[in-house]
């Protein structure tokens, strides 16, 4: 698997959302539903992971840490190291039940990710 880089360091996010997440056997997972932005550092937190469901009803958004995607440019999307039975158990939400990213949902992610 080629996961090159390319020459630019930026990217807008409008062109991460949308973008294709796969696992490292080729699994399509799901797409960047958006970005989860560190209002202090400035620095990116999470990328959603929109998963699941059908036509885009009934799916679940499910935090990523960003520092966990490589971005492969043969897939043309960004790769994880987990596979679905991973991502199944993770901290998810659907619309309704959308989190208050605060202190306690962040070490909820944390611990589950093992940052």
């Amino acid at each position: 698997m080629d996961t090159t880089t390319t020459t630019n360091a930026l990217i807008s996010s409008d062109r991460v959302e949308g973008t294709a997440v796969y696992n490292k056997a080729g699994d399509k997972l799901g797409s960047i539903e958006e970005l989860m932005i560190d209002k202090r550092s400035g620095q990116v937190r999470y990328a959603v992971l929109e998963f699941g469901g059908f036509l885009g009803m009934g799916t679940d958004s499910y935090p990523l840490p960003w520092h966990s995607l490589t971005y492969d440019t043969n897939l043309d999307g960004y790769v994880v190291p987990l596979d679905k039975a991973k991502l199944e158990g993770a901290p998810r939400y659907n619309d309704e039940q959308r989190p208050e990213y605060n202190a306690d949902y962040d070490r909820k992610l944390t611990g589950y990710w093992g940052l």
